[in-house]
């Protein structure tokens, strides 16, 4: 393994949404990620979540099962588990359990509505944890239902990234303390604690509830995708005076706008007559204009065309394995750079290797084998 993160051991129970990201980062930089599987399988190269990791599939309905998954936590620096609260303990893994066996273990717990509260047991997706928290609320057209961000505002924002920074965090001062301890991270949370610009606007009287009707919600003319001639879209972001000057420039917008630039009279009527002006050439072509420029203009690309564009393709910020089109680890390291990402194991694969390098014997290995702990 290379990457930052070299050296790091991390079981992650298998499950969807924003554990396996989390995982899949952890590998990317370089960690050692094992995957307990429900059962064994067929490699999936589209299983990009799971690219890097190794797998090991455990019946976790047995006692050897259990057994096995003790063996590889205790040799484990971190554990994730994207459970509803309770599973893992029913299970005999809970935190008590694998504190046991390895008292230096970041228990990292991942779930929509967090470990208690009146919710804690409800199922729920991004968009429920999004309406919960307001976020839903200010997305998508004034004159329309909220419409939701894929799944990447809570699963992934507020779900993927906030579990990251509690492992990180309590590795950090498991340093001091010599400690293990739980990291309850509910997506709740994190896309509440994402919002505290808009907190902050609220607070000074700078943000309406009403959607499209803000700086940052597409009710600025100066901040909002438009339609171009071709029928494909431009957004268009010059917040900042002088950005906003290159944008009037170039566009051939009326120069006396930039005057009243933030007054919220003018929006409605402007937005409208941005729309004229952007609909008069294609996407490209604005593309070209704004090409080099501060006007804070960009082509709107689909999924297909994303990988291709000459600076994205300068950077690498894609790849490709096995034929499927992936983002490259991020981020970069000047002196630790990762290793292109590994493709995504067949589920079981790794069983008895991953128990071998935990601590299991031959003997131990073949009882768990016989008392069908593996599947």
């Amino acid at each position: 393994m290379s990457g930052p993160l070299s050296g790091l051991k991390v079981v992650e129970m298998a499950g969807i949404g924003p554990a396996p990201l989390a995982g899949q980062f952890l590998a990317d930089l370089g960690a050692d990620v094992v995957l307990i599987e429900r059962k064994s399988g067929s490699a999936d190269p589209t299983d990009i979540n799971n690219r890097g990791k190794r797998s090991a599939a455990l019946n976790l309905k047995t006692a050897e099962g259990i057994e096995a998954a003790l063996a590889l936590i205790a040799n484990a620096d971190v554990l994730i588990e994207g459970f509803r609260p309770g599973v893992m303990e029913r299970m005999g893994l809970g935190p008590a359990d694998c504190h046991a066996v390895n008292p230096r273990l970041v228990f990292a717990r991942m779930t929509g509505w967090g470990q208690d509260g009146p919710m804690a047991q409800m199922a729920g997706h991004d968009i429920n944890y999004l309406g919960l928290t307001g976020f839903l609320h200010a997305t998508g057209r004034a004159d329309d239902v909220p419409t939701p961000p894929l799944n990447i505002g809570a699963d992934y924002a507020g779900g993927t990234m906030f579990l990251l920074f509690g492992i990180m965090s309590a590795l950090y001062e498991r340093q001091s303390s010599g400690k293990g301890q739980v990291v309850d991270a509910a997506m709740v949370d994190g896309a509440s604690a994402l919002m505290s610009l808009i907190h902050s606007m609220i607070a000074k009287g700078f943000w309406s509830e009403q959607r499209e009707s803000n700086l940052l919600d597409g009710g600025a003319p100066f901040y909002r995708a438009y339609e171009c001639a071709d029928g494909k879209f431009l957004s268009v972001g010059p917040l900042e005076p002088q950005f906003f000057a290159e944008l009037v420039r170039l566009a051939g917008l009326p120069d006396d706008h930039r005057a009243t630039q933030n007054d919220p009279r003018t929006w409605p009527d402007r937005r409208d007559a941005y729309a004229e002006v952007f609909r008069t050439k294609s996407r490209d072509e604005w593309a070209d204009i704004f090409d080099g420029s501060d006007a804070c203009a960009a082509p709107i690309l689909s999924w297909s065309e994303a990988p291709d564009h000459p600076h994205l393709a300068a950077r690498g910020t894609f790849t490709t394995q096995a034929d499927v089109t992936q983002a490259a680890p991020a981020p970069r390291f000047d002196r630790t750079p990762p290793a292109a990402p590994g493709l995504p194991p067949a589920p079981g694969s790794d069983t008895e290797i991953v128990l071998a390098e935990a601590g299991c014997d031959d003997n131990t290995l073949a009882r768990l084998r016989a008392a069908g702990a593996f599947t």
